[in-house]
Parts: structure tokens; C-alpha cells; sequence
């Protein structure tokens, strides 16, 4: 990731937490949503981004939506790994992890 991508990823994710920590969980996702946009050709970010996105969905009781990030953590991964993500997708669990969505 360039240094302007991954300042704007950080950026992005230091947010997330913020409103995590104070329970603000939507706004938190949002953050989140394009951390993930900005990050998901890198493994780490990419990984990160799920696994927060996972924290939330656990603490708001939705597990169907935790299972799918649980699915997204892997298949992310690998994703990144091998330069294969849909350009723009937010990573929500609401979202088919195919689906190439414009920025």
C-alpha cells in the first residue's frame, strides 16, 4: 500500500476504534467500510478491517452476520494474497463478497 493509502487506512481504522470504544457502533462500521475499500488488496489491512467489522457484528448479537465475516477474514485473505478483490466493496456481511461496487 502507498504511503497515502495506508495514512488514509489508519486514519480510517484509529476512527473505527474511537467510536467502537464509546459504543458507537454504526458509525464505527462506516469507518470501517472504507478502511476496508482502501485496504483490501493488502492482506493485514484487509484482515483487519474484517475482524473489527466481526468484533461489532459479535457485540451486536448478530451472528449470522459475524459468521460472514468469519468467511470474509479467510477467503479475503486469500484474495488479497493472490491480487483477486472486487474494487470498492464495502466488506459487510450484507454484501456479496464478489461484488464490485464503485468508490
Amino acid at each position: 500500500m502507498n504511503p497515502t493509502h495506508n495514512a488514509a487506512f489508519e486514519s480510517e481504522i484509529v476512527q473505527a476504534r474511537a467510536f467502537m470504544s464509546r459504543g458507537e457502533l454504526l458509525v464505527a462500521v462506516e469507518h470501517l467500510e472504507r478502511a476496508h475499500v482502501i485496504g483490501q488488496s493488502d492482506v493485514i489491512p484487509h484482515v483487519l478491517s474484517h475482524w473489527l467489522m466481526l468484533v461489532i457484528a459479535v457485540r451486536q448479537f448478530q451472528f449470522l452476520a459475524a459468521w460472514g465475516q468469519l468467511v470474509r477474514i479467510v477467503f479475503g485473505a486469500l484474495g488479497s494474497a493472490v491480487g483477486v478483490v472486487p474494487t470498492g466493496n464495502t466488506g459487510g456481511s450484507n454484501v456479496s463478497m464478489f461484488k464490485r461496487m464503485a468508490i
